[in-house]
């Protein structure tokens, strides 16, 4: 018997990320234009470096609040104020190592092992393998797809509701579609989850890259007090911190020491010195962050207009989100694809496989990038694809 053959099961059924294999598959490569992961091609402002190296100097440097600085949950709460209009006190806040810890200790909070929750799909894959690794069940919902466009079915969703269903993962703007939940979708679901008395999980990371102006529409904006819902959120994609690895937690106040006590079991908080940036992030980063929702918006014009203009793409540009989601005329495996792409072409895409039901015959572009590079990287992939 192997060593790894005596691992446990849910750790050996965790799935190798579709994305990360192509990422290893042509890392490093010369002329390489990397548009395969969710991230933009800023490094963290100094700003907020600064703030965390002069922490780091002053010796912050020691076990700090689990739930998080109290600086940072104050600037939490002001940064909801402002940009969602809504005041909730710092005992909603909760501080996790990255969006995905976020998403992990909400998982571990919501199910017990044979617990099944509804996710959207295709959806970024690593909901459904931290349900999967926790023991619970993922449950895929697809989405509607016609005419370059996405839409919710509540139908299906309703459908897929059994008495194991303890909630549903909603990520809007959604990665990797760019579907952007309506102020009606929101309350139509969430008035299903209140009918079956099901948790809802929202994940409103890119509520800021919202196209039509403003933020996109939140939970936030039809929930009532009492309302079982919580907000995974991260620092990665707003102010360019994707390798800092700090996101947050949005959730009523009772629950707070289970959550404390979740985060103490597994990374015991975040470093302050880490926080002390995160807070200049939220206090100073408003500018910065519309300097990256700018970019986004032009570059997304770009590639689809490209890509769209060659007949063999269907597609629209997304509502919300940072990402292209494509379906090529002629491509039926954009696993294979995506390995083809970056041969020939030098571009990083991310197949479709890795998202789940209803993405196998897409290709995922990120956009937050420099629209020059973009632009190179449009005329590449058009070029390989009138060639097909």
């Amino acid at each position: 018997m192997s060593i790894v053959s005596s691992l446990s099961p849910r750790a050996l059924a965790a799935p190798e990320s579709g994305i990360v294999e192509l990422v290893n598959y042509a890392r490093g490569r010369e002329g390489l234009l990397p548009l395969w992961v969710g991230e933009g091609d800023l490094p963290t402002p100094d700003f907020i470096s600064r703030a965390a190296m002069d922490a780091l100097a002053a010796g912050e440097t020691f076990y700090t609040w689990q739930r998080g600085i109290p600086e940072l949950r104050q600037a939490l709460s002001d940064y909801y104020n402002r940009h969602f209009g809504i005041r909730l006190p710092v005992e909603h806040f909760y501080v996790t190592g990255s969006g995905m810890q976020a998403i992990q200790i909400a998982v571990q909070a919501l199910t017990s092992p044979g617990d099944e929750l509804i996710y959207l799909s295709p959806s970024w894959p690593n909901i459904a393998a931290a349900l999967e690794i926790a023991g619970a069940r993922s449950v895929g919902v697809e989405l509607q797809f016609e005419g370059g466009k996405w839409a919710v079915d509540l139908d299906r969703i309703e459908t897929a509701i059994t008495p194991k269903t303890k909630g549903i993962f909603i990520n809007t703007p959604s990665n990797p579609t760019g579907w952007t939940a309506t102020k009606q979708d929101l309350g139509d679901i969430l008035a299903l989850a209140r009918k079956h008395d099901l948790w809802i999980l929202a994940d409103e990371i890119y509520a800021r890259y919202y196209f039509a102006g403003g933020r996109a529409p939140s939970f936030l904006d039809v929930m009532d007090e009492g309302d079982k819902i919580i907000f995974v959120n991260s620092f990665s994609k707003n102010w360019s911190m994707t390798g800092w690895r700090v996101g947050w937690i949005v959730a009523p106040p009772e629950m707070g020491q289970v959550l404390e006590n979740l985060i103490q079991y597994s990374t015991s908080g975040v470093a302050q010195f880490m926080q002390k940036g995160a807070v200049a992030a939220l206090d100073h980063g408003d500018d910065f962050v519309a300097v990256n929702i700018a970019k986004a918006a032009r570059s997304r014009d770009i590639l689809c207009d490209a890509l769209i203009a060659t007949n063999r793409v269907e597609t629209l540009k997304p509502d919300g989100a940072i990402y292209a989601f494509l379906k090529i005329d002629g491509v039926a495996d954009s696993r294979k694809a995506a390995l083809d792409i970056v041969d020939k072409t030098g571009v990083g895409l991310a197949p479709g496989t890795a998202f789940g039901p209803g993405g196998e015959l897409f290709l995922r572009a990120c956009f937050l990038r420099d629209p020059t590079q973009v632009a190179i990287a449009a005329e590449r992939l058009c070029d390989y694809i009138l060639k097909l």
